[in-house]
């Protein structure tokens, strides 16, 4: 087997228990590298120490991993002015955080007839956001709800 030395050092091809014999007076582990490789790759390291840093390593990185979230923000197709504003600037407020919104418009009884008042806030709250956020995907019917969902840019 190809040992490795506790420092990285190559020392070379040896037999197995030559390789045990210098882990034990190093008092450290003999690890299995590369079982794969031709001849097998070893080498003489604390394993505790290694699987310590190894775990150390896993959880920064999962640290850095940023979540998306979804938030939902609702309309009605005849919205009125004020309320629309105030919607859509939390929308805005949601993006710029780096989170996905979904935005919903509802419809009630017979408005369902009229399904391009609709449309309108769509087209409305999609111009407001065309500067930070794009459309993922394009509007979409279900059920009552008109459904489109805005990612940053």
């Amino acid at each position: 087997m190809r040992l490795i030395g506790p420092e990285g050092e190559q020392i070379g091809v040896v037999s197995i228990s030559e390789a045990q014999s210098r882990a034990e007076s190093a008092n450290l582990d003999l690890v299995e590298v590369a079982p794969n490789a031709e001849p097998p790759v070893c080498r003489v390291m604390d394993f505790g120490k290694y699987k310590y840093e190894q775990a150390k390593k896993e959880k920064t990185s999962r640290k850095k991993q940023t979540v998306i979230h979804v938030k939902e923000i609702r309309f009605r197709p005849k919205i009125d002015e004020h309320d629309f504003d105030f919607k859509s600037k939390h929308a805005r407020k949601f993006i710029e955080e780096g989170d996905k919104v979904k935005a919903t418009v509802s419809f009630r009884g017979r408005e369902m007839v009229h399904k391009e008042f609709g449309m309108e806030v769509i087209k409305r709250l999609e111009e407001l956001l065309s500067d930070i956020a794009k459309l993922e995907r394009s509007p979409q019917q279900e059920g009552r709800n008109l459904v489109v969902y805005f990612v940053k840019k």
